[in-house]
């Protein structure tokens, strides 16, 4: 039973199963009923499901979030939007000092099933504190998890799973590709589905491994078809998971490669592709023909919408990384 859906409105679709699966489901956040959210990620659900589980909040992240750890602790499984990737700050405190921790202060009696829904990234030329990749802030807070889907099955099936999780995860949804639209199979089961916290490889190749996550997926896919033209096999691997990261897959590729590039458009100062290009170093050493390269966003804030274009990674420059790593 497939359909085409555009990737906003699978994870719609994936939310209302969550709702109709379990009535301690419940969904929060600035304009997330009556308006269905300003992507319209969450349109229709409070119609159908009531104000008391499709709630509007007032627009204060940390009490947002410091409302679900209470939810949570009474058995309740809050999914909260934050509505934009720069919004997520004021609950900066909260995420990490309460949420992130409780399981372990507890000694594993509380668990807090919280998602913590953030559309992230660039690319769609809006203005100051819209646009922010704040993937690594979490990513390297102990007690979180951290997922990132990139394309609509994916989104449709990994927002059940994050949601049917006992632990807290920070799901974020690729705010650009929203509105792409691929096949999704609405058939299966979450336990026949592709494990939440296991990357993919998306494309095969044999001469250099390509990581992404989120947006940059179509963005490393599009490379490789501009470089299969050149006589160039490129191995596209979504990470999916930022924390935990599943590293099997991708040490087994670049044992077979012997390059490896990672893209994403977050600053490159102590970022996931650094924590990449570290492990793979100590793992893989002894087959790699170059050093592991990143594509990022340059070490400085997300500038004016009408030169995003220039500080986003793009298929160019991925493009003069793959040739950089055949120079050494």
């Amino acid at each position: 039973m497939a359909e085409k859906l555009t990737l906003g409105k699978a994870l719609t679709t994936g939310m209302r199963r969550a709702l109709e699966n379990d009535p301690k489901v419940i969904i929060m956040g600035e304009d997330v009923g009556k308006l269905g959210g300003v992507f319209r990620i969450t349109d229709g659900l409070q119609k159908d499901f009531g104000e008391d589980r499709v709630i509007d909040t007032p627009l204060a992240e940390s009490g947002i979030i410091g409302t679900a750890v209470g939810l949570a602790i009474r058995g309740y499984r809050p999914v909260c939007e934050i509505q934009f990737d720069g919004f997520v700050y004021p609950a900066y405190d909260q995420i990490v000092s309460q949420v992130a921790k409780m399981h372990f202060r507890s000694q594993g009696k509380v668990r807090l099933p919280i998602v913590i829904r953030i559309p992230f990234g660039g690319g769609i030329g809006a203005v100051e504190h819209h646009s922010e990749s704040p993937e690594a802030y979490f990513a390297h807070t102990a007690g979180l998890k951290v997922v990132a889907c990139s394309s609509p099955e994916d989104a449709y099936y990994m927002i059940q799973q994050a949601i049917a999780s006992d632990d807290p995860i920070v799901f974020l949804e690729p705010k650009r590709r929203y509105w792409e639209k691929g096949e999704v199979d609405l058939g299966l089961d979450l336990a026949s589905a592709y494990p939440l916290h296991a990357s993919r490889t998306v494309r095969t190749g044999t001469d250099v491994t390509v990581l992404a996550y989120g947006p940059m997926v179509r963005t490393a896919l599009d490379a490789a078809a501009a470089a299969e033209e050149d006589g160039r096999s490129l191995e596209v691997i979504d990470l999916r998971s930022l924390s935990p990261l599943d590293m099997g897959p991708v040490y087994d590729s670049v044992r077979r490669t012997g390059r490896c590039v990672v893209v994403h458009e977050a600053p490159s100062n102590v970022g996931v592709g650094a924590e990449l290009a570290a492990r793979i170093t100590e793992e893989c050493f002894y087959s790699l023909e170059s050093p592991v390269l990143r594509v990022t966003a340059p070490n400085t804030p997300y500038p004016a919408a009408r030169v995003e274009e220039e500080y986003l990674p793009d298929l160019d420059r991925v493009l003069d990384a793959v040739d950089r790593s055949f120079g050494w």
